[in-house]
């Protein structure tokens, strides 16, 4: 037996109803069920929680989830589209990631300027 989606929920800090939601709009493929009509969150079900979990952490919209998967639940046929959609989505991670480092840049001169300014008591930005 797999985990329940309260179990899912704690371990990956995740709200049901956002397990539910991503179900529900194609984010992860529909949870195995137990007879009784219980998720039962298998392997490959977690391994889609685990994708979702990260991708929707890096900023990923929740369009490009649900695409990603529909274009998965194609076929092989899909491999370039897939290929495309991860490569675009990569770029604007590496766009994003550039724009953080150049304010960690600026923030971190900030610091420093500040930090001469306490020792020196005397704030210059030469």
């Amino acid at each position: 037996m797999g985990l329940t989606i309260k179990e899912v929920s704690e371990k990956y800090g995740i709200p049901s109803e956002t397990l539910r939601y991503y179900e529900r709009v194609g984010v992860i493929p529909p949870v195995t069920r137990t007879a009784g009509g219980i998720r039962d969150y298998g392997e490959e079900d977690i391994a889609w929680v685990e994708n979702a979990k990260c991708m929707r952490a890096a900023g990923l919209p929740i369009e490009a989830l649900i695409e990603y998967l529909k274009l998965y639940r194609e076929g092989d046929s899909t491999f370039q589209a897939r290929f495309a959609l991860l490569s675009e989505q990569r770029e604007l991670l590496l766009a994003q990631k550039k724009q953080l480092e150049e304010t960690l840049d600026r923030l971190n001169y900030k610091i420093s300027r500040y930090a001469l300014a306490m020792e020196t008591g005397k704030l210059t930005w030469e």
